[in-house]
C-alpha cells in the first residue's frame, strides 16, 4: 500500500501598484504576510520588485501542501486582505509549483494562470464612503461595548493603559472576525448588487 507525501507549494503572484503608492503597497504585503504566518503550513513569504520606481512586484509564498495552502487562500481573513487593497492593487499572473524543491526543482505540477484585463482578480474597488460605512459600521458597537466594559471594570486603570487594553483586544477581534463578516454580509451592497433578498 503506498501513501502519498505532502509536497510543498509555492504561490509566486505578479502585481502592480502605482509607484507613488509604494508605502502603502509594502505595508499591505507585509499585513498579507504577518496574516499569512499564523496559518498551519505556512512555510515562508518575500516580495520583490522589477526594478526602482517599477509598478510591477513579484510575491512569492510557500505552504506545506495543497490543504494547507487551500486553508490560507480560502479563509476569511485572506479574502478580506485582498479586497482592502481593492484600487490600488492589479493581479496580473498568478504560478503555482509543486515539488521537493518548490520553485527551483523540476516541478512535478505547475501551473500558470495569466490574469487579462477583461477578467480581473479582483472585483472594481468599492467607493471610499462605502468602505468608510462598512468599517464604522464594524467599529462603532464593538468601540462602545469595550468603552462600556473597560468604564466598568476597569476604571482605575489610566486611560492609557485602558486604552492600550482595549486596542489590544479590538484590533484582532476587527482584523480576524467582524471585518470579514461583514464584507462578506454587506458584499452585495458594497459591489452595487442587487440585495439578495431581491435576487
Amino acid at each position: 500500500m503506498t501513501t502519498m507525501q505532502a509536497v510543498p507549494v509555492t504561490v509566486a503572484v505578479s502585481r502592480r501598484a502605482d509607484p507613488a503608492r509604494t508605502g502603502e503597497m509594502v505595508a499591505w504585503m507585509r499585513a498579507g504576510t504577518a496574516l499569512a504566518e499564523s496559518f498551519p503550513g505556512f512555510l515562508g513569504a518575500g516580495f520583490v520588485r522589477s526594478a526602482p520606481g517599477s509598478a510591477e512586484w513579484h510575491v512569492m509564498y510557500r505552504f506545506a501542501d495543497a490543504d494547507t495552502l487551500r486553508g490560507w487562500e480560502d479563509s476569511p481573513q485572506r479574502h478580506w486582505w485582498l479586497s482592502s487593497a481593492q484600487g490600488i492593487v492589479e493581479h496580473t499572473r498568478v504560478e503555482r509549483r509543486t515539488g521537493i524543491e518548490g520553485w527551483f526543482d523540476r516541478p512535478v505540477d505547475h501551473v500558470v494562470e495569466t490574469v487579462g484585463v477583461a477578467e480581473p482578480a479582483t472585483p472594481t474597488a468599492p467607493p471610499r464612503w462605502k468602505q468608510a460605512v462598512t468599517i464604522w459600521l464594524a467599529f462603532f458597537p464593538l468601540s462602545l461595548t469595550a468603552t462600556l466594559l473597560t468604564a466598568r471594570f476597569v476604571a482605575d486603570v489610566p486611560l492609557a493603559g485602558r486604552t492600550l487594553l482595549m486596542t489590544l483586544v479590538l484590533t484582532p477581534l476587527m482584523t480576524y472576525l467582524v471585518l470579514p463578516r461583514i464584507t462578506r454580509a454587506l458584499h452585495w451592497w458594497l459591489h452595487g448588487q442587487p440585495a439578495p433578498w431581491r435576487r
